[in-house]
């Protein structure tokens, strides 16, 4: 036998030692999540009429997060795949407690008062629903089969209804399309991706008369002809849409914005908060945040395509494409070409889960990036 006939794929033992001295991290995310967080504690301070404690409230979450991320990085990609199953469990817990015990605000019922805070298990969800469908197609062969898809689809609407009974429809939409997205990069087949599309839209009608409460048909209504009631139901968007328009190329400048200074733009340090950015920094800023999304989605994908385990691949490149409809939809909302469903813009928005939520991701993302990679050793 040559020594070429046998081929032995090992771990790099090299990657090992540098592992082993140094902290995993990923520079250039780093790099980019910074930025974010600098950019998003400026607009923060301007929506939020100038009250420092929003951006002390929300830079210890974002330090917290942050602390919490590198923490995350650390671990093996093993130990993610196996705390899968144990952390959705919490995170399904979580959200019955919510309809047991959460604390009710605006008519939901969508937090748990934990004594010195409260948080939303809905938005940990976002992250917990595609690492738990990501260990399980992970374990197994891909394209998935028929029995696989289904039991992804059933760990995916578990949670995604709970979610509806709270009643939060916009997060439970994004939680099922977080774990879709996993059984779609897993090689779901074309006939399945294009029934799931037909299903879809043959329940529209059923969602409009047995689902959608009233207040959400006048959400979509409104969206479709906000100028109809433009002192009632249609005043965000009008607002927003105002505020965006104002803005022009190079921004009104900060802290000079005049739908958001005189309160015409409500919950302008949360969903809304984009129309303040476009108002005091124009397009400009928008094409500098939307650049700077760009580079956290673009450097998702790299990891996701030299992740060394299915799982890895699985993973990254679900948090990446979530998080870039996380961004659309937001900004779709803000712009009128969504209905408004309460979602935060990433990174920018106030909100401690949100925040922390995201650097959970960051910090999986970056366990993945270092994992050690995998040679091919000839003998």
């Amino acid at each position: 036998m040559q020594t070429n006939d046998f081929v032995r794929t090992m771990q790099n033992p090299g990657g090992n030692r540098r592992t082993r001295r140094s902290i995993n991290s990923d520079a250039v995310l780093l790099l980019v999540i910074f930025c974010l967080c600098c950019f998003g504690l400026a607009i923060l301070y301007s929506a939020g009429d100038q009250n420092l404690s929003y951006v002390k409230r929300q830079s210890i979450f974002m330090l917290v997060g942050f602390l919490l991320m590198l923490l995350i990085a650390q671990l093996p990609v093993r130990i993610l795949h196996r705390w899968a199953f144990l952390l959705y469990g919490l995170g399904l817990l979580s959200l019955l407690a919510v309809l047991l015990f959460g604390v009710g605000a605006k008519g939901a019922q969508r937090w748990l008062d934990l004594g010195f805070t409260r948080i939303q298990p809905a938005e940990l969800m976002k992250v917990l629903v595609p690492m738990m469908v990501s260990s399980y197609l992970g374990s197994r062969y891909i394209p998935p089969n028929i029995k696989h898809v289904f039991w992804s689809l059933v760990m995916v609407l578990l949670p995604t209804l709970l979610i509806i009974r709270q009643p939060d429809l916009g997060t439970a939409i994004l939680i099922f399309l977080s774990g879709f997205l996993v059984i779609f990069l897993a090689g779901l087949g074309k006939r399945y991706v294009f029934g799931s599309i037909l299903i879809a839209l043959a329940a529209i009608p059923l969602m409009w008369l047995f689902v959608l409460r009233d207040y959400q048909k006048q959400r979509i209504l409104t969206m479709l002809s906000p100028e109809d009631d433009t002192l009632g139901a249609g005043w965000n968007i009008v607002q927003s849409k105002t505020a965006i328009g104002s803005g022009g190329v190079n921004g009104k400048g900060w802290l000079e914005g005049t739908q958001s200074q005189l309160n015409f733009l409500p919950e302008s340090h949360t969903d809304f908060i984009i129309a303040v950015l476009a108002e005091e920094f124009g397009l400009i800023g928008i094409l500098t945040l939307c650049t700077l999304y760009a580079c956290v989605i673009a450097r998702c994908l790299f990891i996701a395509i030299n992740a060394q385990t299915q799982f890895g691949r699985l993973l990254a490149g679900s948090l990446g494409l979530i998080f870039f409809i996380y961004i659309f939809v937001n900004m779709g909302m803000v712009s009128g070409i969504l209905p408004v469903v309460g979602a935060p813009l990433p990174m920018i928005s106030y909100g401690g889960t949100a925040i922390l939520t995201l650097f959970i991701g960051f910090g999986m993302l970056m366990a993945i990036s270092a994992e050690p990679k995998l040679i091919r050793t000839q003998f």
